[in-house]
Formats: structure tokens, C-alpha cells, sequence
């Protein structure tokens, strides 16, 4: 129905939906002065696909960092799958990192931990983390 793209910045993530292949992606550094701003129309989308698609949504992540706000902003989205997944609809989570970054790795286990759906956390190799 709708794609959705955010294009990234210094301190924003690259947030690309495609409506058709059910898949969100975000990548790159989350400090953005208003999370608010930038994760509500993430937010809208994701509820927007669940309530409509009827399909799998999976959200596949190759963030850096995230500041206490976004990290506050993936909660909720985290939220907004696990609702989603306890109403039966097909959702998962594919989160990418850096092995040299084990903040991240760290950050991802913690999110994992209050989530029941498919959630992975993917060591990069070294060749691929490097692009």
C-alpha cells in the first residue's frame, strides 16, 4: 500500500518500510533532538501495517547507538509487536550488529529479553560490518 522512508542523518537512523515485503529497517546512530518527531511516524506506520496488511512484519535493525530516547522510541515499537504477536499476527525481529560494539549486542539481549516473538541477534562478519 505504502512505503515509507526517512532518509538518515549524523544522528538519525535510515528507516525504510516496505509495505510490500513486510520489513522495517533502521540503520545507523539514534541521538535525534526529538525522538518524538522522528519515531511517531514510525509508530503511525507500524500500526498502520499490523492493523491493515495482514501479513508478516519483521523488523530488521542495524543500529549503533541509541540515546535514552530511543531507546525509550524501540520500546515502544518493541511493544507494538508483542501486542501484535499475542493477537496472532506474524512478527519478528532480525537485529544486525557489530561484534566489535558490544554496547549494542548488550542493548539487543535486553530488548530481547520482554519480547516472546522470533527475535534474533546476528553477529556482522567483519567484512560486512565494514560497509
Amino acid at each position: 500500500m505504502s512505503n515509507f522512508s526517512i532518509p538518515g542523518s549524523q544522528s538519525t537512523p535510515a528507516i525504510d518500510g516496505d509495505w510490500d515485503h513486510g520489513t522495517l529497517s533502521m540503520q545507523g546512530d539514534s541521538y535525534p533532538e526529538n525522538s518524538y518527531e522522528l519515531f511517531q511516524q514510525v509508530f503511525s506506520w507500524v500500526e498502520r501495517f499490523l492493523l491493515e496488511a495482514g501479513r508478516p512484519l519483521t523488523l530488521e535493525l542495524r543500529l549503533l547507538y541509541l540515546n535514552t530516547s530511543s531507546i525509550k522510541a524501540m520500546m515502544d515499537i518493541l511493544d507494538l509487536l508483542e501486542e501484535a504477536h499475542h493477537d496472532g499476527k506474524p512478527v519478528a525481529v532480525n537485529w544486525r550488529y557489530d561484534p566489535r560494539n558490544e554496547r549494542v549486542a548488550e542493548l539487543a539481549e535486553e530488548f530481547k529479553e520482554d519480547c516472546t516473538f522470533p527475535f534474533a541477534i546476528v553477529a556482522l562478519d567483519s567484512a560486512a560490518s565494514a560497509s
